[in-house]
């Protein structure tokens, strides 16, 4: 993607608002898949720019850290309301409506984002480039450290070494998934 395109990209973000999808439940991380399978398929065409599955560590009886979903049923998107966003969305396998009165989707105000915890930086502005050391602060890999090979700043994603059992095994991870060292 040429700079010129990056920073259309950008701005439009600056207009994006959040809203809340209602899925089946069980079904929100195969929901933010199929969304973000849409978004690499199609393009700048249309504008989502983050997805998420809002959640909460919680430590179990064991003493285990356990990630519960927030909101089971619901997924956050980041976008600009187009007919054409609108339409692939709502029609993504595992959805079943956006949150709002009748077929007009309600954006969630910036106070109800920020209690979620939802970021409202663009992670298009992480400073992480091939080199960095970062942690790993989600998922499988969680608090392991990684060496960045690849930086796609446009999907907001990165390719990572990870030492495990001595050797090293490549993983795609989200910005959100990492801190850097």
């Amino acid at each position: 993607m040429t700079e010129e395109l990056k920073d259309i990209k950008k701005e439009k973000e600056k207009e994006a608002r959040w809203y809340a999808i209602h899925t089946y439940s069980g079904h929100e991380n195969k929901v933010k898949a199929n969304i973000e399978k849409l978004v690499i398929n199609r393009g700048n065409d249309i504008d989502i720019f983050e997805i998420v599955v809002p959640t909460v560590k919680e430590e179990t009886e064991t003493g285990k850290v356990k990630e519960k979903q927030l909101f089971p049923g619901y997924v956050l998107v980041k976008m600009i309301i187009t007919d054409i966003s609108w339409y692939l969305v709502r029609n993504t396998r595992g959805v079943t409506g956006f949150v709002g009165s009748g077929n007009k989707p309600v954006p969630l105000s910036e106070k109800e984002v920020e209690a979620l915890g939802v970021s409202q930086k663009p992670y298009n502005d992480v400073d992480i480039k091939q080199g960095d050391s970062v942690t790993i602060i989600k998922g499988a890999f969680k608090d392991l450290s990684a060496k960045v090979i690849e930086v796609s700043a446009d999907n907001s994603k990165l390719k990572a070494f990870v030492s495990l059992f001595g050797r090293d095994t490549l993983a795609e991870l989200d910005f959100s998934d990492v801190v850097k060292n």
